[in-house]
Formats: structure tokens, C-alpha cells, sequence
């Protein structure tokens, strides 16, 4: 178990999966082969996972985090339209690529701790108090989505002030004022 004392102190809360050329996944933790299923499983487990190439150490994570999600939409349900993907791509190359990625996390991540908060609050909840929140729902249900909006709206107006000072930075630059 080398791979596991390698760089122990910045990865120690990693799962370390390791990829074969022949396409297998290798856990160092378990030492055993599993399944893409697995890896799914671990980040749904919100389980920290990096994978590596076996051969050359290369950190192929996001490409089996986008394998997981291609396989995801290709079997049932998408979660993405063909719309919304294809904006997507229009993003890649264009100025704005870096902030739509920034854009998107900010706002996934604030759409998952309203939805935490929101199963913190109907864990915690005795039967009796889950049926009366389900009767008042709709008025917390919109301040919270009202709040969720607001942040969201906020993140969107600082990504647009951040390209605004970056755009008079260059052409004050180039020597061209507004």
C-alpha cells in the first residue's frame, strides 16, 4: 500500500482510485477492482475521489466525473436539455468561459445547501410538525427559492462588474478609453 502513503498528508481523506489502459478501475483503499457504478456511488456518498492514470499518475477525475454524467443522461431522465448543452458549448473558447464555470458552481452550489437545508429541516421534523410545514409550504418554499434567486442574481451582477473592470483594464491597455 505505497500509493497510499505517497503524499499522505494531502490526500489522506482521498479515495485514490487508480486506471488501468485495459479500462479497469483499481481502489487503492480496498484493494480490489470496481465498477464506474462504484465510483458514482462514492461521490454520491459525498466521498472525496481523485483517479489516476496507473501508468503515468495523469489526475483523470474530471473525465470520469463527465463519463458518469454522459452516462447518466444517456440512460433515463437527462437533467440537461439539448439547449442547455448546447450553450454550454457555445461557452468553450469565448471570453466569458471562465466566469460561466465559476457561474454554474456557485449556483449548483447554492442550489444544494437550499436543498440540505431544506431536508435538515424535514429530518428533524415529528410527523405532526412534517404535516403542517407540508400545509404551509408554498409561502417558505418561495422565500426560499426567493433567497436562492437573490444570491443567484448577485453572483450573475458580480460576474458582470468583474467583466466590466476587466474590459476598461484591457483597453485602458491598448490605450483606448471608454
Amino acid at each position: 500500500m505505497v500509493e497510499k502513503n505517497q503524499g499522505a498528508e494531502s490526500q489522506s481523506s482521498q479515495r485514490v482510485i487508480k486506471k488501468y489502459p485495459n479500462r479497469r478501475l483499481y481502489d487503492t483503499d480496498t484493494s480490489s477492482y470496481i465498477t464506474l457504478a462504484e465510483v458514482k456511488q462514492m461521490v454520491m456518498d459525498s466521498e472525496p475521489v481523485v483517479i489516476k492514470d496507473a501508468k503515468t499518475g495523469e489526475d483523470l477525475t474530471r473525465s470520469i466525473l463527465l463519463q458518469i454524467i454522459l452516462e447518466e443522461e444517456a440512460g433515463g431522465a437527462p437533467m440537461f436539455s439539448e439547449a442547455v448543452l448546447a450553450n454550454i458549448i457555445r461557452f468553450y473558447g469565448h471570453a466569458m468561459q471562465g466566469y460561466m464555470g465559476s457561474y454554474i458552481e456557485k449556483n449548483v452550489q447554492l442550489f444544494t445547501d437550499f436543498q440540505n437545508k431544506l431536508a435538515e429541516q424535514s429530518h428533524n421534523a415529528s410527523p405532526e410538525a412534517w404535516n403542517q410545514f407540508m400545509r404551509m409550504q408554498p409561502p417558505m418554499m418561495q422565500n426560499m427559492m426567493s433567497s436562492y434567486m437573490e444570491q443567484s442574481q448577485n453572483m450573475f451582477s458580480q460576474m458582470q462588474e468583474q467583466m466590466q473592470k476587466q474590459t476598461e483594464q484591457m483597453l485602458g491597455a491598448l490605450g483606448l478609453k471608454r
